[in-house]
């Protein structure tokens, strides 16, 4: 339980439509936390049309970004963030031992055909790349429980089109055997002096642990 408070403690959750809160700047920021939360068995359907488990990817380490392709919010700056993980860890994706996930919070409305464009205008490899949809009560219930992040769905008649889900913009690093081993931003922090430093440093932390993690 100690662990898990404090892992929310620093989890900033930026919701599409949400702005993360200001905090004094700091150049000594620990690293992530070295955390220990088994993802669990899932079976989701890729764009592709084929059915995705937690089976397919043990023995692979991968990287999760939880998105919704209609989002007015942060979620093309988080699309934006895997694709340059995908052109930066290039060598690392050939090999087939590293994977990028992106799991869609809205899949009511983000069915193959939305998947598929979206990923095509961002040259998402499917070969590295994927994208899974599927029941939306199961994913939340997967965001929530396994990856320990924030998925929230907004109603009412204010809510404004692109915005009707609040969630974690964070990127979740994922060990070969399926343990959620650390978490990300998936873009700076705006309201932050040192926002995009803290950023720059959290991406090349990430891309070392990825490498340290598949050897």
């Amino acid at each position: 339980m100690k662990r898990f408070l404090l892992l929310l403690l620093v989890t900033s959750i930026v919701g599409c439509g949400l702005l993360p809160t200001p905090s004094s700047p700091s150049h000594a920021d620990p690293p992530p936390l070295d955390l220990d939360f088994p993802v669990g068995s899932f079976a989701l359907t890729e764009r592709s049309g084929k059915t995705i488990t937690d089976k397919d990817l043990l023995g692979k380490v991968w990287i999760a970004s939880f998105i919704f392709t209609r989002c007015n919010g942060p979620c093309p700056a988080v699309t934006n963030t895997m694709a340059r993980l995908q052109r930066e860890l290039h060598n690392e994706l050939a090999t087939g031992q590293l994977k990028l996930v992106t799991f869609t919070v809205d899949p009511q409305r983000d069915d193959l055909t939305a998947l598929n464009i979206y990923a095509k205008n961002r040259q998402a490899d499917p070969n590295h790349w994927l994208f899974l949809t599927g029941d939306e009560q199961t994913i939340h219930q997967l965001v929530r429980e396994r990856f320990k992040q924030t998925v929230i769905v907004e109603t009412g008649p204010d809510v404004k089109e692109g915005f009707e889900f609040d969630h974690s913009t964070r990127l979740s690093l994922v060990d070969k055997n399926g343990i959620i081993r650390a978490t990300y931003e998936g873009l700076p922090n705006e309201n932050r002096p040192d926002g995009h430093e803290r950023f720059e440093k959290g991406l090349k932390h990430l891309q070392e642990r990825v490498r340290e993690l598949l050897q």
